[in-house]
C-alpha cells in the first residue's frame, strides 16, 4: 500500500428524490441511476430523503428490488474529504520499528489496530520520545511484557535456545562486563543479562539463574554447545547478535511494545467517516493535535485527518428527481453539487451555482420522463425496473384519473407493463391496497407517507395525500389523522396543514385540515364543496398538483 497517498471518498453520485418519498419519487430515482449508469460515465446510486411508504415498499418487494439507502442530509461529512491511508500498526509492535515507521513516512502520529482493523488507540512522537528516554529503567521489559520476537527484531538476533513467541515476564536487564565474579553484585533469578562470547561469562550467569543470556557475538563466534544444553535444562533463553555491547544495550530498551506508551481510548479525539464537517472543524479548532484517527461506525480504522485536508473538500454531487423546491429537497443540499433535475411538477425555488440540465415535463409523472429518456438513449428497460416505473406511474396518475395524466403516461404504461408481465387493472389494485392499509400504523406514520411543504410569501404550510382503494381503509385513516393534524403543524413549524384522502374508485377527495387560516382557505379554494369540522369533500379531486395546490396557492393571495 502506498501509504502516501491520500485517502479519496469512494462517493458516487447521489440520485434522490424529495423528502417524505412516494412511489415515484423512490421509483425514478431506482431507474434514472440504473439509465446514468448503463449511458454515461457517471457512477451513480438511487438514495432516500426519507421512510418508504407502504405502498412503495409494496412495489420494491413485488419486484424484488432493494429499498435505496437513507440520506436525510447532503452537507460535508468526514468521507467528503481526502485523507490520508496510512497504514495501522499492531499495539505490539515495538519502540523502534514505531520510530522507524513515522521517519519513513514523514508522519509524527501512528494509529494503533487490531487485527480485524478495530481502532485500539494512537502512538505519537512524543510517545515514542518519552520510551527513548527511559533507559534508567531497567526492568521495562518486564513491565511491559515485551515479546521476544521484538528483541530479535531491533537486535537483528537469533533465538537458539527458548520460544520466539514468548514474552518477558520478569526480571531486570543487566550488563556483563570486566570479570564474571561482578554479576554476583546485581544479577538476581530470572534477570535477562548482555553478556560476550566468552565462555566464562555465560556459564556464570547462567550458574546464577539468568532468565536471558543475550550473547553479543559481533566477531562471528558461536555459543558452545554446552551452554546452549545447559540453558535449555534450566529454562534459560539463549539470543544471538551481532550487535556491540553498546548498540545492544540501547536497542534493547526500544524492543518494548508500543502498548505500554499509547494513550489510552477514552483519551483520543476520532471522527467517524460520517461526522459532518462543521462539527469535525470546531473540535479541530479547539485542540492542537496534527492528526485524528477516522473510523467507521462501527470503529474500523480508515484513515487520519488533519487541518491542511480541510483544503480538498469535495462537494457530493446530486441529481434530483421529482422535486425542484427547496422546501422539499434533501437536508444540506445547498451545500452540494446540482448536476441535474428530473421533474414533472411546476417550476419552483430551486438555485443552483452553475448551470445545470433540468428536464421539466407536463406529464403526470416522472417516471413516465425517466422512461422516454431510456429510450432515447437506446438502453433496454430490464424487467424489475419497468416494474418500478410502471408502478410509480399508476400511483401518481391514480391509473390515469388525475387530470395530470396524460396519453403519454398511457402508452408508457401499456408498454412497461408488457415488459413487467403484469396486468395493469389486477396490479394496480393490489398496489393500492397495500398502500390504504393503515393497520398497526401510527397517524405520524401515516401523515408522512406523501406529505410536501410549500411556500406562499412567507408563510409555509403543508399539503399531503393518500389514496385509497377501499373506503373502510380511507375512513381508517381519517380517524387517525383527524385529530393529529394540530400536532403536526406543530412539529412541522407550518401555519396551515392540508391533507387529501382520496378515494382511487370514486374520483373524489376528502380534504382534513387544521390551521388559522386552513377553513378560510379552503372555501375560498373551493368555493362549492361542503365543509363541517375541519374537513371537506370534493368530488372530482384527485390531484393535489393539479387541482389543490394551485387552488389553494391562489387563495392565499386573495386573502
Amino acid at each position: 500500500m502506498d501509504t502516501k497517498r491520500p485517502y479519496r471518498s469512494s462517493h458516487k453520485v447521489m440520485v434522490i428524490g424529495h423528502r417524505n418519498p412516494d412511489t415515484d419519487s423512490i421509483c425514478s430515482a431506482i431507474a434514472y441511476s440504473y439509465l446514468k449508469n448503463h449511458s454515461s460515465k457517471l457512477e451513480t446510486e438511487p438514495r432516500r430523503a426519507g421512510e418508504l411508504n407502504q405502498e412503495t415498499a409494496f412495489v420494491l418487494q413485488y419486484f424484488g428490488v432493494p429499498s435505496p439507502r437513507l440520506c436525510t442530509d447532503a452537507s460535508p461529512q468526514v468521507q467528503d474529504l481526502e485523507f490520508r491511508q496510512t497504514p495501522g500498526i499492531d499495539a505490539a509492535t515495538s519502540v523502534h520499528k514505531t520510530w522507524e515507521v513515522m521517519r519513513r513516512d514523514n508522519i509524527d502520529t501512528l494509529p494503533v489496530v487490531t487485527k480485524s482493523g478495530q481502532l485500539t488507540s494512537i502512538v505519537t512522537l512524543t510517545d515514542v520520545s518519552d520510551a527513548c528516554m527511559d533507559v534508567l529503567n531497567t526492568r521495562i521489559l518486564a513491565e511491559s511484557r515485551t515479546p521476544y520476537r521484538n528483541i530479535l527484531e531491533v537486535l537483528e538476533g537469533e533465538m537458539l535456545v527458548g520460544d520466539p513467541d514468548g514474552k518477558v515476564e520478569k526480571g531486570k536487564l543487566g550488563l556483563a562486563a570486566g570479570n564474571p565474579e561482578a554479576m554476583e553484585s546485581f544479577l538476581e533469578p530470572g534477570d535477562m543479562v548482555i553478556v560476550s562470547s566468552r565462555y566464562e561469562f555465560q556459564f556464570c550467569a547462567l550458574e546464577m539463574g539468568a532468565g536471558c543470556l543475550i550473547v553479543c557475538s559481533d566477531a562471528g563466534m558461536k555459543v558452545p554447545k554446552t551452554i546452549m544444553k545447559l540453558a535449555e535444562e534450566r529454562g534459560c533463553t539463549v539470543i544471538v547478535t551481532p550487535k556491540d555491547f553498546y548498540s545492544t544495550a540501547r536497542l534493547l530498551a526500544l524492543a518494548s511494545p508500543v502498548r505500554h506508551y499509547m494513550r489510552l481510548k477514552d483519551n483520543i479525539l476520532t471522527f467517524t467517516v460520517n461526522t459532518p464537517l462543521d462539527d469535525a472543524q470546531k473540535v479541530m479548532a479547539q485542540v492542537r493535535y496534527h492528526y485524528f484517527p477516522v473510523v467507521t461506525r462501527g470503529g474500523k480504522y480508515v484513515g487520519l485527518l488533519s487541518r491542511r485536508n480541510l483544503l480538498n473538500l469535495k462537494r457530493r454531487q446530486l441529481i434530483l428527481v421529482d422535486h425542484n423546491e427547496k422546501t422539499q429537497a434533501v437536508e444540506g443540499y445547498e451545500n452540494a453539487e446540482i448536476l441535474e433535475i428530473i421533474d414533472h411538477h411546476r417550476i419552483g425555488s430551486m438555485e443552483t451555482a452553475s448551470p445545470v440540465y433540468f428536464r421539466n415535463v407536463p406529464v403526470g409523472c416522472t417516471a413516465t420522463i425517466v422512461t422516454q429518456m431510456f429510450h432515447e438513449n437506446m438502453v433496454e428497460i430490464p424487467r424489475e425496473i419497468a416494474g418500478l416505473l410502471l408502478s410509480a406511474i399508476l400511483s401518481d396518475t391514480l391509473m390515469f384519473r388525475s387530470p395530470t395524466s396524460t396519453p403519454v403516461d398511457e402508452r408508457a404504461a401499456e408498454e412497461l407493463s408488457r415488459i413487467a408481465g403484469v396486468d395493469i387493472e389486477e396490479y394496480a389494485a393490489k398496489m393500492f391496497e397495500a398502500g390504504g392499509n393503515v393497520k398497526g400504523k401510527t397517524p405520524q406514520e401515516i401523515f408522512l407517507q406523501d406529505f410536501k411543504v410549500f411556500k406562499a410569501g412567507d408563510t409555509r404550510y403543508g399539503i399531503g395525500q393518500g389514496s385509497y382503494m377501499s373506503a373502510n381503509n380511507l375512513q381508517a385513516a381519517k380517524d387517525l389523522l383527524l385529530p393529529y393534524l394540530p400536532e403536526a403543524a406543530r412539529s412541522q413549524g407550518l401555519s396551515d396543514v392540508f391533507y387529501m384522502l382520496t378515494s382511487v374508485r370514486d374520483e373524489t377527495t376528502y380534504l382534513i385540515y387544521y390551521g388559522d387560516q386552513a377553513d378560510e382557505l379552503v372555501r375560498t379554494a373551493f368555493p362549492d364543496c361542503k365543509t363541517e369540522a375541519g374537513a371537506a369533500v370534493l368530488p372530482g379531486v384527485v390531484s393535489r398538483k393539479k387541482q389543490v395546490l394551485p387552488a389553494l396557492s391562489g387563495a392565499f393571495s386573495k386573502i
